[in-house]
């Protein structure tokens, strides 16, 4: 009885309209089903398999701000794979046009940028090293630092098309 993987999220939000339209419009999603009246909609990542991946529900403009990691438990973020280091490029250009972008960091065997949405909810957009080409330079350059995200460098290194996650986040030989 093992939970595999996570299938969606659910977030609060002041004005829905503006949370769709800014992961609609920056990160690709569509929109799979609305509550009329602004009161919630659904939304599916470009290359997810899921009904949705992320659903989002009004509670008005008069909403203070999460309070979490500063005096409040709860979430930090949620993360969004992609599947290269160009789609990762891209990303990085797409947020700071929006000016959503707030870092960009090298765990060593992954690459991630850090963005917040229009309510100042952070999320991670990431492209992750695939196992085979896992090194020990990699996986040691990522203990206990982080490190400044230099993605000119990591596509000379990867190659920009290069599929991230297979045998990690991505199941190798899997059949139905």
């Amino acid at each position: 009885m093992a939970i595999s993987r996570l299938n969606h999220a659910v977030l609060y939000v002041r004005d829905v309209a503006r949370t769709v339209a800014f992961y609609r419009d920056v990160l690709g999603f569509a929109v799979q089903h609305e509550i009329p009246g602004g009161v919630g909609a659904f939304l599916q990542a470009p290359d997810s398999t899921n009904d949705h991946d992320i659903a989002f529900f009004g509670i008005g403009a008069g909403a203070g701000d999460s309070q979490a990691g500063r005096a409040t438990v709860g979430l930090y973020h949620l993360a969004w794979e992609v599947q290269t280091l160009d789609d990762l490029e891209e990303h990085a250009g797409k947020l700071a046009e929006a000016g959503a972008l707030v870092g960009a960091s090298d765990h060593g065997t992954t690459k991630s940028l850090y963005a917040k949405d229009p309510d100042g909810l952070e999320f991670e957009v990431v492209w992750i090293i695939p196992a085979h080409l896992l090194d020990a330079a990699a996986i040691e350059s990522g203990k206990g630092r982080i490190l400044p995200l230099d993605i000119a460098k990591e596509k000379a290194r990867y190659g920009g098309g290069t599929r991230g996650g297979l045998g990690i986040s991505v199941p190798l030989g899997v059949t139905v």
